[in-house]
């Protein structure tokens, strides 16, 4: 495999790819995240040095895997509670008051789902890294998602992320992937991301009834989904973990 890995900045022609092919790679309800679109639909415009694809030369009609960062102005001496949504408001504001930004969050890093498995995210991870560094910056942030922390829902997330195998790596395969780089597991975001809707919206991103008040666990989800049938409300709290990246 010859794989090219570009920002849009450079090939925006490759933007088409970046919709193609990554159905199912993320967990329906992932993508009612409000914060999201405000990102989103105004990155491949504002943001394009910040985001890349990545394309098999066997291949060239689609992308393999994509990643996407924001640049922002962040002083304060802790990352934050707000994790993803925070990074995306921020951004936001600064860009709209013109302030200077001091370093990069990554916001995503996607390997199709029938390419994974093959180290494509540590290839996206560093392609990054160099990416955010050849800009002048010097640090590179990332409220991560663990990929494996799914399978254990009830387990906080501290707990999670402090756990680490005989080596010393972290247990979780998207953290060690991030420490092998060189990154610095810093704290968790408690509150990364928030998702609400109607029992109706939860019903139809997950298939499931959604007829008990109370933690329900979702496919995919990191910790449970809070169900309020009187209301007609559930509400997911996604805790990440920030990683941080010195160039």
């Amino acid at each position: 495999m010859t794989l090219d890995i570009v920002c849009l900045a450079d090939r925006p022609d490759l933007a088409p790819l970046l919709d193609e092919g990554f159905d199912g790679a993320w967990p329906q309800f992932m993508l009612w995240d409000p914060m999201g679109s405000v990102y989103y639909s105004v990155a491949h415009d504002l943001y394009p040095e910040f985001v890349f694809v990545a394309v098999d030369s066997a291949d060239p009609g689609r992308a393999v895997a994509r990643a996407y960062a924001v640049p922002l102005r962040w002083t304060e001496p802790e990352l934050p509670d707000g994790g993803w949504d925070r990074m995306i408001q921020r951004a936001t504001i600064n860009r709209l008051t013109g302030a200077e930004t001091n370093l990069v969050s990554a916001l995503e890093i996607c390997v199709r789902p029938d390419r994974r498995g093959g180290g494509l995210s540590a290839l996206m991870l560093d392609a990054m890294r160099q990416a955010v560094a050849k800009r002048g910056y010097d640090t590179l942030v990332a409220p991560v998602r663990p990929s494996g922390k799914h399978t254990r829902p009830d387990l906080p997330m501290t707990e999670y992320a402090a756990q680490v195998r005989t080596d010393g790596l972290p247990v979780d395969p998207w953290l060690r992937v991030h420490a092998r780089a060189g990154g610095r597991i810093e704290r968790v975001a408690a509150r990364s991301m928030t998702i609400t809707g109607t029992l109706a919206d939860w019903r139809r991103w997950t298939g499931l009834p959604f007829d008990t008040s109370g933690p329900v666990h979702v496919p995919g989800a990191l910790v449970p989904v809070h169900c309020d049938v009187p209301h007609d409300h559930a509400v997911y709290v996604e805790p990440n973990v920030w990683v941080r990246h010195r160039l």
